[in-house]
């Protein structure tokens, strides 16, 4: 899918810094959580982002919902710059982006049940009267695959994927154009991973969603996203249409992260080549003059530790001044 067509959601060059001392003694510093990410998704659209722990896409995700400030850039919805607006302002937006959690148990208020929780938003944006209220969460809940009649239980009373489609019928209660999913499916087990994630992509067909999916399994973002988004500290390295950044990357740590995918299949699982990465990761609290990959990537040399690559490309981009050629 073009991202240009008919673009929904778009950040520009985001950076979220979070201040640190650590003693009396030394100036603070800043975490570069997020460093200058610049992404496109389009109506309908789903669009993945990877990498390992720490890499700033969960912050990626809070400071584009404006529960983290950001530091620097620009958020953009609709074409409207969203990121200076106040929280009065803000508010009728967050009827149109909404998020589901990593956890579905902690993001879940115990003491409400099932059925209050999906109608919260409802009631908070002013949709639809008492009656009406109540004939719609029982919808939603049918809509997700839970049983109508369970909307008076509680959620420690659900299991973790049932809690899961709860968080799910929460966000559609009010009827979003996006939704940011923060490793909605990592504490599932595998079977019910699967049932999650094909309901979330019938709704997406059925309501014309946009999502960004955070995920560490490239499996499962592969199978979900239209384009997916590499992150390592804090930047984007590689974004692309999701079969070609899984069968053709083209920058090193994608490279890297994918040969760690085990595949199910024995005797081509002990013959591939597994690459590992040496040296360390550059310290998050110190600004990087050159790639943030550099100091692991094999392929760098002295321009790389100097010189910050931009992502560049058409479809397929890649920020690295040496990439994988395309056989």
């Amino acid at each position: 899918m073009n991202a240009d067509a008919a673009t929904l959601f778009e950040l520009r060059n985001l950076k979220v810094h979070f201040p640190v001392r650590r003693s009396l003694f030394q100036p603070a510093r800043a975490v570069r959580a997020v460093d200058g990410v610049n992404l496109k998704v389009a109506r309908g659209e789903v669009v993945g982002l990877v990498g390992e722990s720490g890499c700033g896409k969960s912050t990626t995700a809070r400071a584009s919902l404006g529960l983290v400030r950001p530091t620097g850039g620009e958020v953009h919805f609709e074409g409207k710059r969203i990121d200076r607006l106040s929280a009065a302002q803000m508010r009728p937006l967050r009827r149109r982006m909404q998020m589901v959690f990593q956890d579905p148990l902690a993001s879940l208020n115990p003491r409400r049940t099932v059925g209050q929780i999906v109608a919260e938003p409802m009631k908070i944006f002013g949709l639809h009267d008492g009656r009406r209220r109540k004939i719609e969460v029982l919808r939603l809940l049918d809509l997700v695959g839970l049983n109508p009649r369970h909307a008076e239980r509680y959620p420690h009373e659900f299991s973790g994927g049932q809690r899961q489609r709860v968080g799910i019928a929460r966000a559609l209660a009010v009827q979003p154009d996006i939704i940011f999913c923060d490793e909605p499916v990592s504490a599932l087990d595998v079977s019910i991973q699967a049932q999650v994630i094909n309901l979330m992509m019938d709704l997406r067909d059925q309501f014309t969603l946009s999502y960004i999916f955070i995920a560490h399994d490239l499996s499962v973002v592969r199978h979900v996203s239209d384009r997916i988004g590499v992150m390592y500290l804090g930047r984007l390295v590689e974004i692309a249409p999701a079969e070609e950044v899984c069968t053709k990357p083209r920058h090193p740590y994608t490279q890297a992260l994918l040969s760690a995918v085990p595949i199910p299949d024995p005797p081509k699982e002990r013959s591939r080549e597994r690459i590992v990465l040496e040296g360390e990761a550059q310290a998050p609290d110190r600004e990087i003059p050159g790639c943030v990959f550099a100091s692991r990537c094999p392929r760098a040399d002295d321009r790389c530790h100097v010189e910050a690559p931009q992502l560049e490309g058409d479809t397929h981009q890649v920020a690295c001044f040496k990439p994988i050629e395309l056989k």
